[in-house]
């Protein structure tokens, strides 16, 4: 078999959309709920306070808590997102028809989630005085996974990813007086990341499809930022509250590994023009991301003795996502799109284009006895994406609706206990995905960059359903 370097341009990868492409149940990346007492109501009841979880919706809630509390939280997500009619194209125009073991056994369609995903989250609080409130919390902001089966036709524009998330928060609180509180917390985040993605190595020799890589990258890394709340009861019927999350810096840095299958390696020139291209067997690789900062107005008012109404408005600047960059360890020859000829890059470009968004919650409580609060809940979460041009194939986003409803039970002054379900309605989407760094193809605005340079398209039906449990304990 001749080899061709000259193709080379078919047989990079394209990665950094995987460490920033979230399958979350929210909007963009993020989880989509911390409490289930929040949950219940659809996340509308952040000026409500009624447990310690409040300190991620508001912490200046913390001064509504008597004495020492501690909550923990499970939320158990089964998830549901298929894609159907998959077609892609190599550079040259032809489809993609062949599996990376060489054969005509392509995968078109298939469910790309875990059955089921679950995310604890944890509280206290402690009241230091009558003016001062400390509490601490441990909670998932962001995290899912996704797999595409390892003979997708889409293989070549990402096969798997999976992000956890993990915050710490310690949070002090401070009542002004009896009508304003206000807090400051700070938010230390730790993020780790994996992707599978596959390139076509086969144009190196000429033959699409007979010669696959594929790439193992992992990263993990720690950042930093804080929570800023205000709290007002207007009087002994109504609250309203502002929260502010900042943004949250990460540069996920860890190594990428380079493996190569298909039965062109049987060859035994094609594997060592591979590796001397710059696609080791293992490299460094990192990639920048900044989690979106977010602003909630909410508030609740008590109609009487038995039923309370919530109302929450976030707004997120997931425009902060709007291009990435990963890059690796060593350079790579890669086709010059503009010229056509060749030059090298190490790093792969992202251009989402995401906007900024903003979700709007309703809900309301009944006590139906003593012991018993009955819970309920609509929301409306706008998706970042602005086309299916935007959309990635790890992130089918699209809008959402949720509609949740839960109970909380007082077995006695110090324990209670909480159980929500939440489904999430989400609007089928469809995908047009592209390797082109910039572009749709080659010409003006694609770049030089680690891609194997093929479009694709896909539709996509998602769905969610959530149940969460919490436990309250009153010291």
């Amino acid at each position: 078999m001749k080899i061709n370097t000259t193709r080379i341009k078919q047989s990079a990868l394209i990665i950094s959309a995987a460490l920033l492409a979230q399958s979350a149940w929210a909007s963009g990346y993020h989880f989509g709920t911390q409490s289930v007492s929040s949950q219940s109501t659809a996340n509308s009841s952040a000026a409500e306070a009624a447990d310690p979880s409040t300190l991620f919706y508001n912490p200046a809630g913390l001064t509504k808590l008597e004495g020492t509390q501690a909550t923990i939280n499970l939320n158990i997500v089964a998830p549901n997102v298929k894609y159907k009619d998959g077609k892609a194209y190599y550079p040259d125009g032809s489809e993609i028809t062949r599996a990376p073991d060489g054969s005509a056994n392509v995968e078109r369609d298939g469910k790309i989630t875990d059955d089921v995903v679950i995310a604890p989250h944890g509280y206290i609080s402690h009241q230091v005085n009558d003016k001062v409130w400390l509490g601490f919390g441990m909670y998932v902001p962001f995290g899912s996974g996704t797999e595409y089966d390892e003979n997708s036709v889409l293989r070549y524009n990402l096969n798997e990813l999976s992000l956890r998330t993990i915050a710490l928060q310690p949070t002090v609180a401070y009542k002004v007086n009896e009508q304003h509180s206000v807090a400051l917390g700070v938010v230390a985040q730790n993020s780790k990341a994996k992707l599978r993605q596959y390139a076509n190595f086969g144009a190196f020799a000429g033959a699409n499809g007979m010669a696959d890589g594929y790439a193992k990258v992992h990263g993990d890394d720690w950042g930093f930022g804080y929570n800023l709340a205000w709290m007002w009861d207007i009087n002994e019927r109504a609250r309203v509250g502002v929260n502010y999350r900042s943004k949250v810096e990460h540069n996920l840095s860890g190594d990428a590994e380079w493996h190569l299958v298909g039965p062109g390696f049987a060859n035994p020139v094609l594997a060592p023009t591979i590796r001397g291209a710059g696609y080791a067997e293992k490299e460094d690789a990192s990639v920048k991301i900044t989690t979106p900062e977010s602003l909630s107005l909410h508030g609740m008012y008590k109609i009487d003795p038995k039923w309370n109404v919530y109302g929450d408005v976030t707004w997120t600047r997931h425009s902060r996502f709007n291009q990435a960059h990963l890059k690796y360890g060593n350079a790579k020859v890669v086709a010059d799109p503009t010229t056509g000829g060749q030059t090298q890059s190490n790093e792969t470009i992202l251009n989402p284009n995401w906007r900024n968004t903003y979700k709007v919650a309703v809900g309301t409580s009944y006590q139906y006895s003593e012991p018993l609060q009955l819970r309920f809940g609509v929301a409306y979460d706008q998706s970042p994406v602005k086309s299916a041009d935007y959309r990635m194939s790890t992130l089918p986003d699209s809008n959402r609706i949720w509609l949740s409803f839960g109970a909380k039970y007082d077995i006695n002054k110090q324990h209670s206990i909480n159980a929500a379900y939440s489904h999430l309605f989400i609007q089928n989407a469809s995908a047009n995905v592209n390797g082109w760094c910039g572009a749709a193809q080659a010409g003006a605005g694609s770049k030089a960059c680690v891609s194997s340079r093929t479009n694709g398209s896909a539709n996509f039906k998602s769905s969610a359903n959530i149940l969460g449990l919490q436990y309250t304990y009153k010291f």
